[in-house]
């Protein structure tokens, strides 16, 4: 079926966006976005839900009506006078128009299309009448290049997709002459250092760090921009996508926010929340606010009985909060992914994707959510399996309600041996069923909520390594890029001797403790992707600064919005590093002078 066909294109979601009643319909509508989910990953439930009315409005949105049906289809109308279409070659009827936008065939198809037809196979009139009607093909070159970028798709798939747009078109041959012959031009654009080595410096605990601010392990070949050297986030940050690039998308995407007005008022949403009800009060509070409320408004935090101003400190400190709070496992909404870790999950017993981009899973998606599970899925993906004894099939085996319960990967899988020649299959699926298991629902509202805020075009440039990086920053601290991107007030400077023995503690600290001084600082426990430089106040880019303030006894002080570090001038290294640790360890209230 045409429409069965429509649904499952890889690209269907960025087609979707471009219908602007198609997508509000597909938004609005929760059953829809339900049976488009489980078409995708088994198009035989099509059948089941076919005739769904809401179904065949959005199928029906993207056929192109003014092209012929297809051979072997027609059009009749029933008796209410409702259009419906009979495909003569499968002896089916149907309500969805078959003139929905399918797949373009293989080249090899195509090519064995054309080679039977000049063997003598003859041609059907109707085949005949549609190939004279087909319009002209231009034959000036100008003309041949106006006319191939006037295709539908193509330049628009490249803008919002990217490189995985070009991976899908890498077949189409048009495409890559007209590639070719700008070769120069797009080799000259890249800029000249990519392919040397990336500049280090020393990092945390000897790993090797990006001038970028990154800390990895390990440095990748620099030619691919998913395989440069990335910021590792608790050891498990994925690459960072080719800097220049995603720096670009970033600009471009700030620049979005700006224009469409996001929090930028002149309304005020007004947040009073008790620090010993804070995840009650923030929920209470934020879901009687409107979409449109949540989108435009400034926000405003008042954390009870503290007479701080949000100038953005109380606000940072806020999502901070709120993040430990909501991932702790204690409320049932997440739990642990594994008993030998810290990260967590979502929670199949909560009441909270189908990914709406359909980012494809990796077996790396696993490292950090459950390390001893990845290494035995990795010992069977880098090893020939023909002579091993694994006796592993289709289907796993997994806890509910304290009972064990053998779950199918596929239809028959408990009697499908895992052999070298299936495993490629077999790890998709298995890898698949542990990042999501029993929580696609969930993980459908984490994302419709989150889209419910931001429109979800902006963020359709980034892929999933990108978008982790633009919402979570980096948690790995380089403090030659922190030291680098400092500046000092009233006395202070880098040779100071208060100064000095400040960066001597912070060499000491571990990066836990560096953390929790830049959130003490700042409001936020992480650093954005592109370094220090990119530090935020509350009327944009602010740098950390260290001002002298204060007498000999007195704790230092933060002020959030400014992020600025208030440090008496202390006698000696050993007491600077005592009340350093005293003031980030004890301290969470605001207050006005």
């Amino acid at each position: 079926m045409p429409a069965v066909k429509f649904i499952c294109r890889p690209d269907f979601f960025s087609i979707l966006h471009m219908n602007q009643d198609a997508l509000t319909l597909y938004n609005r509508n929760g059953s829809l976005k339900h049976m488009i989910s489980k078409i995708r990953r088994d198009a035989s439930t099509f059948e089941r839900y076919q005739h769904n009315r809401d179904l065949v409005a959005l199928v029906n949105l993207f056929a192109d009506n003014v092209r012929d049906l297809p051979r072997g289809w027609e059009t009749k109308f029933d008796r209410s006078g409702k259009v419906f279409f009979i495909d003569h070659t499968n002896k089916t009827t149907t309500f969805m128009d078959p003139r929905a936008p399918v797949p373009p065939p293989r080249p090899g198809a195509t090519t064995s299309a054309t080679t039977s037809s000049s063997a003598g196979t003859r041609v059907s009139p109707s085949a005949a009448a549609s190939a004279s009607a087909a319009p002209d093909i231009p034959s000036a070159y100008n003309d041949k290049v106006v006319a191939f970028l006037r295709q539908p798709n193509i330049v628009n798939a490249v803008r919002v997709e990217g490189t995985a747009a070009l991976d899908r078109l890498s077949c189409d041959v048009e495409l890559t002459i007209l590639l070719s012959l700008f070769e120069q031009e797009i080799m000259s654009y890249v800029p000249a250092g990519r392919s040397a080595s990336p500049r280090c410096v020393g990092g945390v605990n000897g790993s090797v760090v990006q001038q970028a601010g990154g800390v990895n392990g390990s440095v990748a070949p620099s030619l691919s921009p998913q395989a440069s050297p990335g910021l590792s986030r608790a050891n498990a940050r994925a690459p960072a996508p080719y800097r220049r690039d995603f720096e670009a998308k970033l600009r471009n995407f700030y620049r979005k926010l700006e224009s469409k007005g996001y929090g930028q008022g002149p309304g005020k949403l007004k947040l009073h929340i008790r620090r010993e009800h804070l995840l009650e009060d923030a929920f209470n509070k934020i879901m009687c606010a409107s979409k449109k409320d949540l989108q435009k408004c400034k926000l405003y935090v008042q954390f009870d009985h503290e007479e701080g101003l949000d100038y953005g400190g109380p606000s940072r400190e806020f999502f901070f909060l709120l993040s430990r709070e909501l991932f702790n496992p204690y409320y049932g909404l997440f739990e642990y992914s594994a008993n030998d870790t810290y990260t967590v999950q979502v929670s199949p017993m909560s009441a909270f994707v189908d990914n709406q981009h359909e980012w494809p899973v990796s077996l790396s998606d696993l490292e950090s959510l459950d390390s001893e599970f990845h290494q035995s899925l990795l010992w069977i993906k880098e090893r020939d399996i023909s002579s091993e004894v694994l006796d592993l099939n289709f289907a796993v085996t997994e806890e509910v309600f304290g009972q064990a319960v053998e779950r199918e990967l596929k239809p028959g899988g408990r009697n499908i041996p895992v052999t070298e020649k299936n495993k490629k299959e077999y790890l998709e699926r298995v890898v698949r069923w542990r990042l999501e298991r029993g929580v696609s629902q969930q993980t459908e509202s984490l994302v419709r909520g989150f889209y419910e805020v931001v429109d979800p075009r902006l963020v359709a440039v980034f892929d999933a390594r990108e978008l982790e990086l633009v919402i979570a920053g980096t948690a790995e601290i380089d403090l030659a890029d922190w030291r680098t991107h400092t500046e000092y007030r009233s006395g202070y400077h880098n040779q100071h001797p208060v100064i000095v023995w400040f960066w001597a503690a912070m060499e000491r600290f571990s990066n836990e403790q560096r953390l929790r001084l830049l959130q003490f600082v700042t409001g936020t426990s992480s650093v954005p992707y592109e370094g220090f430089a990119a530090l935020r106040g509350s009327t944009g880019p602010r740098k950390f600064c260290v001002e002298k303030w204060g007498k000999p006894n007195s704790l230092p002080r933060a002020h959030t919005c400014f992020n600025r570090l208030d440090l008496p001038p202390y006698p000696t290294p050993d007491i600077l590093y005592e009340k350093l640790l005293l003031a980030v360890e004890e301290t969470n209230t605001f207050g006005i002078e």
